[in-house]
C-alpha cells in the first residue's frame, strides 16, 4: 500500500519571525515521528518553503532562509503556514502581490491556511477573510480594523477558525493550532505527545480558545443551550443524564437525540470533557488534593476519576500535576 503524503507549505518573506516557521516544522516533525511509530502506514510530511521569488529571505533574527521554490512553481499544499512579521505589515504586503494571489488560489483549491499574528494580514488583503472572523496581534488591532473593515475581527480570541482558515494572535496560540492539526493527521496519542513536549499545559485547549465560525456550540436549540449552561455551572453535580432530562422536562430519548444533533457529540462525552478540563485547571492552579478535585468535578469515586482522566490524557492526575508544576516559572 502506498504511503500517503501530507504536503506542507511554509511561506517566507523578509522581516518574518523565524520561530513562525521553525515552530511548525519541529512540532509537525515530532508528531510525524510518533504517528509513524504507532502506525507504519501513517502519512509522511513533505515540507516546502515558498516565497514570492526564489531569493534568500532575511528574518528578524538575522537568520537567512533559502526558499525551495517560488509561488509560480510551488505545488498545491494541504496546509500553508503564513508567518508573523516583526514590524508594520503594510510595506511587506505591498511587495508581495503574487504571494497574496497565490494564497487565494490555493485556498480555492482546498488548501488549509494558518496565519500567525500580523501574517493574518496577507489573508485579509486577499479578501479571503471578508465577512469571516479573524484575530491578529494585539498591537495592530486598530490598524487592522481600518485596513480591513469587512473582516469580523475578534481581538478577544487568540484563535479563530473559519472553514479552512485559522488565525493565531500569538506564537503560543499558533502552537495550539499545530497540536490540533497533528491530532487531525496523526491522532490523539501523537497530539498529546507533542503538547506535553512543546506546549504549556496550563493554557486551555484549542477547542476552548478558538472562535469557530458556525460552531456547533452556537446552535439554535435554546433548551439544549440552557442545559449546556447548567452543565457548565454544575460540574460537581452527581445527577444522571436521565435526571437532568427530567429536570428540564424532556424525555431521555429526545434529550439524547437533540443534544447530539446540536453539538455533534453525545451529552455524556460533553459533560465528561467539561469535568476533565476543569480538573486540569485545578491540578495546575490549586493545591487541592486529587480526591478534593475529584469531588469538585462530580466524581465521588477517586479511582474512577483517575481512570477517566488517564483515558482522556494518557497520564494520571498526579503525574499531570507534577508535569505542569515543573513548567511553571517562579513569579
Amino acid at each position: 500500500m502506498k504511503r500517503k503524503k501530507v504536503k506542507i507549505a511554509l511561506i517566507l518573506y523578509d522581516h518574518m519571525l523565524a520561530t513562525s516557521v521553525s515552530l511548525p516544522v519541529e512540532m509537525l516533525r515530532a508528531g510525524e515521528a510518533v504517528g509513524i511509530q504507532q502506525n507504519k502506514l501513517a502519512p509522511r510530511l513533505s515540507i516546502q518553503m515558498v516565497s514570492e521569488n526564489e531569493k534568500a529571505v532575511t528574518t528578524r533574527a538575522l537568520i537567512r532562509l533559502l526558499p525551495d521554490t517560488c509561488v509560480e512553481k510551488a505545488r498545491l499544499p494541504d496546509y500553508a503556514f503564513i508567518p508573523s512579521l516583526w514590524r508594520n505589515p503594510r510595506p511587506s504586503i505591498k511587495k508581495h502581490p503574487k504571494l497574496i494571489n497565490w494564497l487565494e488560489n490555493i485556498w480555492q483549491q482546498g488548501t488549509t491556511l494558518i496565519g500567525g499574528g500580523t501574517g493574518v494580514c496577507f489573508m485579509a488583503e486577499s479578501g479571503l477573510l471578508d465577512h469571516h472572523p479573524a484575530t491578529t496581534h494585539w498591537h495592530y488591532v486598530e490598524q487592522f480594523k481600518r485596513d480591513y473593515p469587512k473582516v469580523e475581527l475578534k481581538p478577544d480570541f487568540f484563535i479563530t477558525q473559519s472553514d479552512r482558515i485559522y488565525c493565531a494572535a500569538s506564537l503560543n496560540a499558533l502552537a495550539d493550532i499545530i497540536v490540533h492539526i497533528i491530532f487531525q493527521i496523526y491522532g490523539k496519542t501523537a497530539a498529546q505527545h507533542v503538547e506535553r513536549n512543546f506546549s504549556h499545559e496550563i493554557r486551555k485547549p484549542y477547542e476552548e480558545q478558538r472562535y469557530l465560525e458556525g460552531a456547533v456550540d452556537r446552535h439554535s436549540d435554546e433548551l439544549i443551550t440552557q442545559i449546556q449552561f447548567w452543565m457548565q455551572t454544575n460540574l460537581n453535580s452527581v445527577l444522571s443524564l436521565n435526571d437532568l432530562a427530567e429536570q428540564f422536562g424532556i424525555s431521555q430519548r429526545s434529550f439524547t437525540r437533540r443534544f447530539k444533533a446540536a453539538n455533534g457529540i453525545n451529552a455524556m462525552k460533553y459533560w465528561q470533557q467539561l469535568k476533565i478540563e476543569t480538573a486540569k485547571d485545578l491540578l495546575a492552579s490549586s493545591n487541592l488534593s486529587i480526591q478534593e478535585i475529584s469531588f469538585q468535578v462530580g466524581y465521588q469515586d477517586q479511582s474512577h476519576f483517575t481512570k477517566l482522566f488517564k483515558k482522556e490524557l494518557g497520564t494520571t492526575p498526579r503525574d499531570y500535576r507534577v508535569m505542569v508544576k515543573r513548567k511553571l516559572f517562579t513569579q
